[in-house]
């Protein structure tokens, strides 16, 4: 039979359930909720959604996504979920959650596992560093393979690249947002540079791999990419024939679907008076035969450093991304 599929990505921003937390998790459930039911995603790819503990020696779990998602369809729906290197569970924050209407055959965590971490000196960390260090991502890159019967695979892979804020400057910062002076906040931003385009190398390399195996593979890269379409980490998993300058390369091409949506409404988030479309969906050639139409859920979408500012949003900054597809038989 003919199958119709909805493919969603939404960064919740924080998703969490500490007590004291303001807005707390009720609250947030009020405006959440209503979102994820309007998407009716048949796989919903979801980022910032942060690890509980029931004590402190306990595995971190999922509890606050479990809450958002009680009497939703997306409750039974099977999940893939990133988890810490030390087997303690979830992370802590910013985990990534793929769920599936569809039986999920294998999921895979790739963390460094195919582009190692680039090593680096500071120039202007006090003390003076010494040695160059290991500038590792900040979270996994997750995917999952779909079965969608009729022998059709779907590879889904979620990501959430570094945000383009300064990294850490050991003794350069006297305050959350404050830097001693103008070099060392160059340095930071050059490391969160480095971090943000090499997980999106990490992220080409596997998509490079699914088409190694089969270039006809149906794939589909969703998330926060904390870039438009311009810029370097989506242009190194799009790698247009425009880039590589080979037609020879085109079936590796992944196509970025929010193109077919009017410029006007081509935005995820509003960031001091302007817009950006920095969640995404690519697909690869094979994927693109099956598309029909893609939705911005942007219409609630307020300004994240508005000003007046907004008393305890519970909102999301970032508007869900909706992509259709029909595959027949």
């Amino acid at each position: 039979m003919p199958i119709a599929l909805r493919l969603a990505t939404f960064n919740l921003e924080n998703l969490d359930d500490k007590p004291g937390l303001v807005p707390s998790l009720e609250e947030r459930m009020e405006v959440l909720r209503p979102q994820l039911s309007r998407l009716r995603a048949d796989v919903l790819c979801l980022q910032e959604v942060n690890g509980q503990q029931s004590d402190r020696h306990a595995p971190r779990t999922l509890a606050a996504l479990d809450r958002l998602l009680a009497g939703l369809p997306y409750e039974h729906f099977a999940r893939a979920a990133t988890e810490s290197r030390q087997g303690h569970g979830a992370l802590d924050v910013h985990n990534l959650v793929i769920l599936s209407r569809f039986p999920i055959r294998t999921k895979t965590q790739i963390w460094h596992d195919l582009a190692p971490a680039p090593t680096y000196r500071m120039t202007t960390s006090v003390p003076q560093a010494k040695d160059a260090a290991a500038i590792e991502w900040d979270r996994p890159i997750l995917h999952a393979a779909l079965d969608l019967g009729s022998g059709r695979t779907l590879n889904v892979i979620n990501l959430h690249l570094r945000a383009p804020l300064a990294s850490f400057v050991p003794g350069r910062k006297h305050g959350a947002f404050a830097w001693t002076d103008a070099a060392a906040w160059a340095e930071g931003f050059f490391i969160a540079s480095m971090k943000r385009a090499g997980q999106a190398f990490e992220a080409r390399l596997f998509v490079d791999r699914l088409l190694d195996e089969d270039r006809h593979a149906l794939i589909a890269v969703c998330g926060d990419f904390n870039a438009d379409i311009r810029e370097v980490p989506v242009r190194m998993i799009v790698a247009s024939e425009a880039d590589t300058g080979s037609g020879a390369l085109a079936y590796r091409t992944m196509v970025a679907l929010e193109q077919s949506v009017p410029e006007a409404a081509r935005y995820s988030v509003v960031h001091g008076g302007r817009v950006a479309m920095i969640d995404h969906v690519l697909v690869s050639r094979s994927l693109l035969a099956s598309y029909r139409g893609a939705e911005i859920h942007n219409e609630g979408l307020f300004d994240e450093v508005s000003t007046p500012p907004v008393e305890r949003p519970p909102d999301s900054f970032h508007a869900p991304v909706v992509a259709e597809f029909a595959f027949s038989d």
